[in-house]
């Protein structure tokens, strides 16, 4: 076994491994660029390698660096993560020429599955059903026009050497081919150093179901049931979940020993992904294999109890693997959420910043369930501009699918970040979905249920009703604690506090009075003519971030920020400012004028910190609506900004090369 490995990734994917490195007693090197100096997982690991600036391409994708990092701290072995170099058939060799050891399948099946192109004219020959496609090099817009005229429409035009979502577009007309090739090959080469791109059909109303399987150095390979991928946004998984809604025992089958057979057929020796693309019918297609660990391994190994990191290490080090095809068992259901750093409100754009506040759920038991986040960040911490938005992965394990959504939404609530713009109010309210919860899943679930973007939504029913009453049982306990005031004058001139109170949430007004129990306070609320009585039961202590406890007898949690005359919470998706007045002030509340947001629709804002790539217009120019204004990078994805509406350009105030900052005026117009 491996004294000291390094490992070539940052992030989360690197604390990750660390741990598991440091439980097997196996010291570990981290590598670094100027953007992570600070990062979490340079302070894990047992020694630390700077290896450059902080764009990836002059960092974590240099080759010579990563062997020279290894040279110099005497690492046996490198762990490559995913994404940066750990499908990079060069970096294997490059390994191997230096008697490096690499964590991860040998150069040749590298080779034949790792590159897209390749791997499906291996499937073909293998005789893997594969989804329609045309499997050479794409030259140029014109020659993939062709091509998606001949397959037919719509087609998804991807990067060769892709992943994450990268490099990938779907494209419904010849039109929208040439832009999205342009975009794809643009997007692989600044993501991966290789700008080939193929086109293939697009399935429609699929759903994404991928086998995990695991191979050694002496011919055996398994497979370890299947994760759902499904839900899915600009082709990159938000949730994931093993094993799948859709399967039965005889398909699992199928899938397992068709991506067992495609594994052996290249000698494969590590984990990888064989991924599918499946009809609702049960029918499937190969669609790629990932030649190394995946993002979502961890419900794999919730419901498998088997840590694949740790089976990746044993066998680069040439043990046989510990266990058969038999052995492997599947154990309740696994959910994992990819929270993420962008703002679910401006069409899921990246926000970068400081994480003034991150406090995520306990890990650990959470009654029959466990809660697991993996992540890479720390309070106090920056997202950078430079990689991958994913702050975290949170992960609920428990013995039905329905126990692990409803701790996995319990988990959501209790995760407290400031400071950026964040997806969680979007996954909170994705639990909630009643097509989710009913499994009815396909990689346009999305789109399909939020097609005019996602909004906060205001609390409804009783929802509205529990945040209603923490915000009174706040109140109330904020009340008491001001009584205890020293210096305070006595009755019978004392100040009284209204045993009334009226509580405006959600757009409207609920009336509500407090009585005492032992337990806690008993909130009464009238709403709509109906009166609901709510006992309120919780720890919570002012300043904390999140409240638990008990409303009306059913667990509740909820994220508690303080405002002027109450509290906003964040609960369930919701998000809402509770303000608990008396009745006089709410009296006098509802003759204050409104305040009304400035105009700015003369000007095209940058709808997220980035880097200006290109600008398509100059002054005084017309454009006309749906026309491609700019081009702004951020976190390796080119977003194309267009004209709203019919319009002169009359001033531009950014150029090309400029980092910009959230709502910064790239041009104004006429």
């Amino acid at each position: 076994m491996f004294t000291k490995i390094l490992i070539a990734n940052r992030g989360e994917i690197a604390c990750r491994v660390i741990k598991t490195a440091r439980r097997m007693g196996i010291r570990t090197v981290a590598v670094y660029s100027d953007a992570d100096r600070d990062a979490l997982h340079v302070e894990m690991a047992d020694e630390a390698v700077h290896i450059g600036p902080a764009p990836a391409a002059q960092s974590y994708l240099v080759i010579d660096r990563i062997v020279e990092a290894c040279r110099s701290t005497g690492a046996q072995a490198v762990h490559p993560g995913y994404g940066f170099l750990s499908e990079r058939e060069a970096f294997a060799d490059a390994l191997k020429a230096a008697g490096i050891v690499f964590i991860g399948p040998n150069p040749k099946a590298i080779a034949a599955m790792g590159d897209k192109i390749e791997s499906k004219k291996a499937a073909a020959a293998a005789n893997v059903s594969t989804v329609p496609g045309f499997l050479g090099v794409i030259e140029s817009p014109e020659h993939a026009v062709t091509i998606a005229d001949e397959i037919g429409y719509p087609v998804m035009i991807k990067a060769s050497a892709g992943g994450g979502g990268k490099g990938m577009r779907i494209a419904h007309s010849s039109a929208e081919v040439a832009e999205g090739f342009a975009r794809a090959k643009s997007e692989a080469a600044s993501s991966f150093g290789d700008d080939r791109v193929f086109v293939e059909k697009f399935i429609v109303d699929p759903r994404h179901i991928e086998i995990q399987v695991l191979g050694d150095k002496h011919g055996n390979v398994v497979y370890l049931g299947e994760r759902e991928c499904s839900i899915q946004r600009r082709n990159q998984k938000v949730i994931e979940e093993a094993p799948s809604p859709l399967l039965d025992e005889a398909t699992r089958r199928k899938m397992g020993e068709q991506a067992v057979a495609l594994a052996r057929a290249v000698n494969y020796d590590s984990a990888g992904t064989v991924e599918f693309v499946a009809g609702q019918d049960r029918s499937f297609y190969f669609l790629e294999m990932n030649t190394r660990l995946q993002v979502e391994h961890p419900v794999t190994e919730m419901i498998t109890g088997i840590d694949l990191v740790e089976e990746m290490i044993r066998v680069a080090a040439g043990e046989k693997l510990r266990f058969s095809q038999d052995d492997v068992k599947l154990n309740g259901w696994a959910v994992e959420s990819r929270i993420y750093a962008e703002d679910p409100t401006r069409n899921f754009l990246p926000s970068t910043g400081r994480l003034v506040a991150y406090r995520p759920p306990e890990e650990g038991a959470d009654g029959a369930a466990v809660i697991r986040n993996d992540t890479g960040v720390t309070e106090g911490g920056e997202i950078s501009i430079y990689y991958d938005p994913m702050i975290a992965k949170l992960v609920t394990h428990a013995p039905s699918r329905a126990e692990a959504i409803a701790a996995q939404a319990r988990a959501l609530d209790a995760f407290a970040i400031d400071g950026i713009r964040h997806n969680i109010p979007f996954l909170s309210a994705l639990m909630a979905h009643p097509r989710w919860q009913g499994g009815k899943l396909s990689t346009g679930f999305i789109a399909e249920e939020f097609p005019d973007g996602f909004a906060m939504p205001e609390p409804q029913g009783e929802a509205r009703l529990r945040m209603a009453a923490v915000a009174v049982a706040i109140d109330h306990l904020l009340n008491a604690r001001k009584r205890q005031i020293s210096g305070q004058m006595r009755e019978p001139d004392a100040v009284r506090f209204a045993s009334e109170r009226v509580v405006a949430i959600g757009g409207g007004a609920i009336d509500a009075t407090v009585s005492e129990l032992d337990e806690g306070p008993v909130i009464h609320l009238k709403d709509a003519g109906q009166e609901h009585v709510l006992p309120v039961i919780s720890s919570w202590r002012p300043g904390d971030r999140v409240w638990h406890g008990t409303v009306g007898g059913a667990r509740a949690t909820m994220q508690v920020r303080p405002i002027l005359n109450g509290v906003r919470l964040d609960h369930a998706g919701a998000s809402v400012e509770a303000r608990v007045y008396t009745a006089l002030e709410a009296r006098l509340m509802a003759l204050m004028p409104e305040k009304t947001s400035a105009d700015t629709g003369k000007h095209l804002l940058c709808p997220m910190p980035g880097l200006v790539k290109s600008i398509a217009v100059v002054e005084g120019q017309e454009v006309k609506a749906g026309e491609a204004l700019c081009i702004v990078e951020a976190m390796k994805m080119e977003n194309v900004l267009r004209a709203e509406r019919d319009a002169t350009v009359a001033k531009l105030l950014a150029k090309e090369g400029d980092s910009l900052p959230l709502d910064a005026v790239i041009m104004e117009f006429k």
